[in-house]
């Protein structure tokens, strides 16, 4: 009997993943890091094989072959939910965004795509009524946060809302609320839900995007210990790019991996499920 799968709300990250130059040495970094172990499977657009990540035999990422040939940096895809994938892609287009791959079929079970928001932010679509989404807000080792960092919320409020159906609202403190933007930035910050549960955030840094990769989302992993997870982020060959800090959602730090790969660990005290 197929088990059946819950369906995401559309705009729901219900998928993240990482396009490596060495995916090897990547897969390493989280095997060490979380304590991530992996199975092999294909991988969307490409003929390179991906590598899913499990955590406690449940599937919490993926981790692929960057394009040979393709310089840009390497980032965590947050792939949102949607209930018709070339719907998406087109409102992407007719919204001002951008589709650099399909919408096509993966493994026989998902439709995805690859695209771009008005500001240059990348994510995934992810159409899907029979395989489950990865593992999320389960404990350390699993995402419990996705929030895109952007020079303006609310020049890609609206974006967000006619592709998906997400509603924005102002937020006070989140995961994400490090006043990381700089002393000369006006921060905003929006909550996005779907169907009145929140699923993510909106933060606009303002001039404290940073310059050398632009708008981008950024995932949140649960560890036990934000200091040591930090330090152990540096030992791999990662770096802090905010060091450990208390918010009102958690001890918190924003680091890079091996390739520059933007993510943040943070400790919210929460048991897994």
């Amino acid at each position: 009997m197929t088990e059946a799968v819950a369906r995401h709300a559309p705009g729901t990250p219900s998928w993240l993943s990482l396009l490596a130059h060495d995916p090897a040495a990547s897969r390493e970094f989280y095997h060490e890091l979380f304590g991530w172990e992996y199975r092999q499977g294909p991988g969307p657009g490409s003929a390179d094989p991906h590598f899913r990540a499990l955590l406690d035999g449940n599937e919490v990422a993926c981790i692929g072959q960057m394009p040979r040939g393709r310089q840009c940096l390497p980032a965590w895809l947050p792939y949102l939910s949607a209930d018709d994938a070339d719907k998406a892609a087109e409102l992407v287009r007719l919204c001002g965004g951008t589709v650099g791959v399909g919408p096509l079929d993966m493994e026989g079970t998902m439709r995805v795509a690859i695209a771009a928001d008005p500001a240059g932010a990348s994510f995934g679509i992810r159409q899907t009524d029979t395989r489950p989404g990865a593992r999320m807000g389960g404990g350390p080792g699993t995402v419990v946060w996705n929030e895109l960092i952007t020079h303006r919320a609310s020049a890609v409020e609206k974006f967000y809302q006619t592709v998906f159906g997400l509603e924005a609202e102002p937020a006070g403190g989140h995961p994400g609320a490090d006043g990381a933007g700089g002393a000369d930035a006006e921060p905003e910050r929006l909550t996005l839900t779907a169907h009145g549960r929140i699923v993510g955030g909106v933060h606009g840094v303002g001039d404290g995007l940073p310059h050398d990769r632009g708008s981008h989302w950024l995932m949140y992993v649960e560890v036990a210990d934000t200091d040591a997870a930090a330090r152990r982020v540096t030992e791999l060959g990662g770096r802090v790019l905010l060091p450990p800090h208390d918010t009102p959602y958690g001890r918190t730090a924003r680091v890079a991996d091996r390739e520059g790969a933007p993510f943040a660990v943070i400790h919210t005290g929460r048991r897994g499920s």
